[in-house]
């Protein structure tokens, strides 16, 4: 049932490929609440995915947009704030990709060109897309800046590969640059560490069902799902949560404080 959390609010939604994905159902929630939002992909991806599909259930527009590029990033936040009136007042993130981890590259023997790939289209997009919203002062004070990430950002999942470390780099970008748009705009920078996902992406991981089951045992709550996620997104980008900024929340059941569980022993 909606509550209206979003009522007058303006967003865009980076990431959404298909229905399996979070952004995707972020997406769905954030209109359901009352918010306006436009929707952002690679150009590729928008060739690959059915974000057409979901730009028609919310009644919107999709800009294309490499979040490599500045230039596209600009183009992004000057479009969206046209199309949808005014000032932003919540981003989400939701963008990775490892060519390494696509093409089964063990980590001892990392393509570095591969690995720099990964460390700019899934960390350093974060960085510039709030490096653009900074300069054009595209976000209304006591916004919110979302960026999903895992939790081998800060534990060891050997098959993740180097975007262990991008999801380091990215939950760093939140703290600095939520120092700098706290202090000068009031605006709240998180990382939200969701659990393992049936996704398209997360399902590229070698060994990734086993892993969703194990989780899945070893969290009290069992795994989030996605839409669970949507939820806790919403809430971060309503005014409930004004003074919650430079965190990274866990949305994973339980699992981060877990140690061993009797479900994982007994199989």
């Amino acid at each position: 049932m909606a509550n209206n959390l979003l009522a007058g609010k303006r967003g865009v939604i980076f990431g959404a490929l298909d229905e399996k994905s979070i952004a995707w159902k972020v997406a769905l929630k954030c209109v359901e609440e009352g918010a306006k939002i436009t929707l952002t992909n690679a150009p590729v991806a928008l060739r690959m995915g059915k974000i057409n599909e979901l730009a028609e259930a919310c009644n919107t527009e999709v800009i294309a947009a490499d979040a490599t590029s500045m230039e596209d990033l600009e183009n992004l936040f000057t479009k969206s704030q046209e199309i949808l009136g005014g000032k932003l007042d919540f981003v989400l993130h939701s963008i990775g990709m490892s060519i390494n981890v696509r093409k089964k590259k063990a980590y001892t023997d990392t393509n570095y060109d591969w690995m720099h790939k990964t460390f700019d289209i899934s960390a350093m997009s974060f960085h510039r897309m709030m490096q653009v919203l900074w300069k054009q002062d595209a976000v209304n004070d006591w916004g919110s800046i979302l960026g999903l990430t895992y939790i081998a950002s800060q534990r060891t999942f050997p098959d993740y590969g180097e975007m262990a470390e991008s999801k380091a780099l990215l939950e760093s970008f939140a703290r600095s640059f939520g120092y700098h748009f706290g202090e000068a705009k009031k605006i709240r920078v998180n990382t939200i560490s969701q659990s393992p996902t049936m996704t398209t992406a997360g399902s590229g991981v070698s060994g990734f069902d086993e892993f969703f089951g194990y989780a899945d045992k070893m969290s009290p709550l069992g795994n989030a799902p996605a839409e669970a996620c949507a939820d806790y997104c919403v809430a971060l980008f309503s005014d409930f949560t004004r003074y919650v900024t430079m965190q990274n929340l866990y949305h994973d059941g339980g699992f981060s404080n877990m140690g061993m569980s009797p479900k994982v022993i007994e199989g």
